[in-house]
């Protein structure tokens, strides 16, 4: 039986205490149980893609590592439903490309990236709760899948063509049902439910269960934590009020435009027009919550998605 010891949630962790070097074993035992593979980082990358500009609003990630074989891995953590994330995944991946490529370098110098991201909202219509997405090419007429070629593979130092390209992880939280068969599993229930049993033994857990003790936080760290989780269950009440009322708005604009413009063509325009109503409608309200707590401006962007100016103009 487990003893319930209270422990701050990986995504606070992430951005509060896994960038410092002696904390680096949570973060390579999480990577190293979702990757199969014996992870060492060797650096926080700081750059383009982890800071926040009102002309970059799809370039969030919490954070970016070169490992031991010179990978990128980018991790994020998403709670706010976005339809366009299957894009964002692509626009951060091929950012970290092009961020760490020098002039006149041959392609062969490209770095691999893996992108890594932790879901709580329901995305795409699926069953499972970690997927994996890889690049490979089959034939169109034989079915066949293409190989890399000896000298390739030498050249590469991969047997496969799609060690090449980047990964994309999908880990939706809420698809899992806290039924922990292996060690990964261990980390997911960890993820979704802010609780380590006695028993895991996973790569990590062990370390994070010391170190991401709440009750070893200072006092101000604590006050910050509490802060942010709040902010995190305002937004999410938010949500649910205005996105839901901007969907409901746009498919009701959306029948009436049908009628004038055809039914199937508004059904989709007011589909989309609310959905876009509802987040916009979302993130000015969890501002104003959060100036309303006294938070910076710019902790406030980076929750919202919000520039610096809109949040300004903002009336509390």
């Amino acid at each position: 039986m487990s003893k319930k010891r209270k422990l701050v949630s990986f995504d606070w962790a992430i951005k509060a205490l896994l960038r410092d070097k002696e904390n680096f074993g949570i973060l390579e035992g999480f990577l190293s149980e979702l990757l199969f593979d014996d992870i060492a980082i060797i650096e926080i990358l700081e750059g383009e893609s982890n800071k926040r500009s009102k002309d970059d609003k799809f370039n969030r990630l919490d954070v970016k590592v070169r490992d031991s074989k010179d990978e990128i891995i980018l991790i994020e953590i998403q709670y706010d439903r976005e339809m366009d994330y299957f894009q964002r995944m692509l626009y951060a991946s091929s950012k970290a490309i092009t961020e760490h490529m020098i002039e006149g370098m041959p392609y062969s110098d490209i770095k691999k990236v893996i992108s890594v991201n932790i879901l709580y909202f329901n995305f795409g219509d699926g069953d499972d709760y970690i997927y994996k997405g890889t690049t490979s090419f089959v034939g169109i007429h034989s079915h066949s899948l293409l190989k890399l070629n000896s000298l390739q593979k030498k050249f590469y130092e991969v047997n496969e063509a799609e060690k090449i390209f980047p990964e994309y992880y999908i880990i939706n939280v809420k698809n899992f049902h806290d039924n922990t068969k292996d060690s990964l599993d261990e980390w997911i229930y960890f993820l979704k439910n802010e609780d380590i049993k006695d028993n895991f033994h996973a790569k990590g857990l062990l370390e994070a269960k010391e170190k991401l003790d709440y009750l070893k936080m200072s006092e101000k760290d604590r006050e910050k934590y509490e802060r942010f989780k709040t902010t995190l269950r305002d937004q999410a009440s938010a949500y649910e009020s205005t996105y839901v009322a901007g969907h409901v708005e746009g498919k009701v604009e959306g029948k009436i435009e049908g009628k004038i413009e055809g039914k199937i063509e508004g059904k989709a325009e007011g589909k989309i027009e609310g959905i876009e109503i509802g987040e916009k409608q979302n993130s000015i309200k969890t501002a104003i919550l959060c100036k309303k707590k006294g938070m910076p401006v710019e902790d406030i962007a980076e929750i919202t998605g919000l520039s610096i100016e809109e949040i300004e103009e903002l009336k509390i």
